[in-house]
């Protein structure tokens, strides 16, 4: 198990372990971090050992190809992409020193924004393979923010809508999520438009709500709906549909925010306005 610090993750606004279909990400073996500029902060210290450049599913919103960073840290090879090397095997890095710029992958969907991709893998073994990445978990306390899925429309772009609710509790003092029903748990993933999500633990669920691991048949439950199964971490969505004002939508989207919080509506073809008041439901 690899544990990404809080000093690391104190540098970005947000992040995620578990909004990506890739396999990058099974069980939690990455996270996704989201900086306040194109600048991209080293998330590790250590001697860089290889770049990749490669070519990107063709996607209009985006650039034609992707690039992978490979940084020895002395314990493991990190992987870092989606970031446009500045840098060049054999130099060595402090954490915050600046990687390159952030690319607009191919690999992204539409509505996901520019973020660094960080894994780990051991000593000699491919660091260039998306798959075989090392368990990873966040060493941060977590604040789990109950909603009752209302909202008004504050942004929208082509692909999705943000919502002003729910608000965060304390704006870059701690990392907060919206709280599943049980409100010790903060969701993360994209529901149900990827297969795989997240549920991470606040202090009160790290103290006995649920034990270490879970059980295969631990259901989660969201707008007072079951809306996954969940073992330890790892939420398998069910087939539910996300209605807003009544209406299918795409998905939620959710996160980890030190600076702000709400709730992110994705669909492909949604009419909603700045401030337009929303009720967002789950029907299996």
């Amino acid at each position: 198990m690899v544990t990404v610090s809080a000093e690391v993750l104190s540098s970005f606004p947000r992040f995620s372990r578990y909004n990506s279909p890739y396999p990058a990400h099974d069980a939690g073996t990455a996270v996704d971090l989201y900086p306040d500029s194109d600048d991209a902060p080293s998330p590790v210290a250590g001697e860089v050992v290889e770049t990749r450049t490669v070519t990107c599913p063709d996607r209009s919103y985006a650039a034609a190809h992707d690039h992978l960073i490979v940084v020895d840290t002395g314990e493991h090879l990190a992987r870092v992409l989606h970031v446009d090397p500045g840098v060049e095997p054999g130099e060595v890095l402090s954490l915050g020193d600046s990687l390159g710029r952030l690319v607009r992958s191919g690999y992204f969907a539409p509505w996901v924004d520019n973020h660094i991709h960080l894994g780990f893998r051991d000593h000699g073994t491919n660091a260039v393979r998306a798959t075989g990445s090392l368990p990873l978990s966040v060493d941060v306390p977590l604040e789990a923010v109950p909603w009752d899925g209302t909202g008004t429309v504050v942004d929208t772009g082509e692909t999705y809508a943000i919502l002003d609710a729910p608000a965060h509790p304390d704006p870059g003092a701690v990392f907060a999520g919206i709280a599943d029903d049980s409100g010790s748990f903060v969701l993360d993933g994209g529901l149900p438009h990827y297969e795989w999500g997240g549920r991470l633990a606040t202090e009160s669920a790290t103290r006995g709500t649920v034990p270490d691991g879970g059980d295969e048949s631990d259901p989660v439950h969201f707008l007072g709906e079951r809306v996954g199964t969940a073992q330890g971490e790892v939420v398998h969505w069910r087939d539910v549909t996300v209605l807003a004002n009544g209406g299918p939508i795409y998905g939620l989207s959710f996160f980890l925010g030190r600076e702000s919080l709400y709730a992110k509506l994705i669909d492909r073809h949604h009419s909603f306005s700045v401030g337009a008041d929303v009720v967002v439901d789950i029907e299996a």
